[in-house]
């Protein structure tokens, strides 16, 4: 599944805001190793480098193209580099102080399961923070279900969506981090986004959820059920005189490594 960097860019003061609340709970004052595990186009990523100077910071992702846009970023932070590689595989090594990761674990199936595997890896001191979508069972993502799995297009994209099992509740992030002996937080937060244009939550599911339809679909398939997935999102959110108001559950944790 190819990812469009300017798509996802597109509304990205809604999409940056959730990683500044959860990396403001990080303390770390000087980490040497930083990673960033589905850093997308890096502009985030780079901010990170900008925070910590001194830190070996690196972005990891799956997508070429998200990586494509991130180089650049490299060039004017000395500390900071990017590589293509699958965050499922991957693991810290003893350097690694600080692990972040926004919007991308819930993409990664077994997630919570390598969360433990990695925090049981994670030296004493380090930090781990997270955060997720949470609103799989909004009507952003409901009606999408429900649409694939109608009679008309259930045999192409059987299976191509998950549901709420995609990711936990903040209870269950929280027990991982106490499990693994971090002193933790978690939280969630629903953000009233104000959404301008026409069909504006259309163009930002076509940035993230609905990408493994269009990309199991193409052609004129693709845009019959994006019509009709969009004539369900304007009844589902219709705009109001100040825009589309679309809320936005985010759920967050975050941990430190106990001595």
């Amino acid at each position: 599944m190819k990812w469009d960097p300017a798509k996802y860019v597109q509304f990205g003061d809604y999409r940056d805001r959730p990683f500044f609340d959860l990396t403001a709970r990080i303390h770390a004052s000087a980490p040497a190793g930083v990673v960033d595990l589905g850093c997308g186009p890096g502009n985030l990523t780079a901010t990170l480098a900008e925070r910590w100077p001194r830190a070996a910071v690196q972005g990891i992702d799956s997508s070429a193209e998200m990586l494509a846009k991130a180089a650049p970023l490299a060039a004017g932070l000395p500390g900071l580099q990017f590589m293509q590689a699958d965050i499922a595989g991957w693991m810290p090594d003893s350097g690694t102080d600080v692990v972040v990761s926004n919007a991308a674990l819930q993409w990664v199936p077994g997630h919570q399961e390598l969360m433990t595997k990695w925090l049981a890896a994670l030296r004493p001191g380090a930090w781990f923070a997270m955060q997720v979508p949470g609103n799989f069972n909004a009507p952003s993502h409901a009606l999408m279900r429900g649409l694939a799995a109608s009679e008309r297009w259930s045999e192409k994209l059987g299976g191509v969506l998950r549901g709420g099992e995609s990711v936990g509740e903040p209870a269950d992030y929280l027990g991982i981090l106490l499990d693994a002996g971090c002193a933790a937080d978690a939280w969630e937060t629903s953000y009233q986004q104000v959404l301008a244009g026409p069909d504006p939550v259309l163009e930002w599911v076509r940035g993230t959820a609905l990408r493994p339809v269009m990309a199991a679909l193409g052609g004129e398939d693709a845009r019959q059920f994006e019509s009709e997935y969009a004539a369900a999102l304007r009844e589902a959110y219709p705009p109001g005189p100040h825009g589309t108001i679309f809320p936005f559950r985010r759920i967050f944790a975050v941990g430190r490594k106990l001595d």
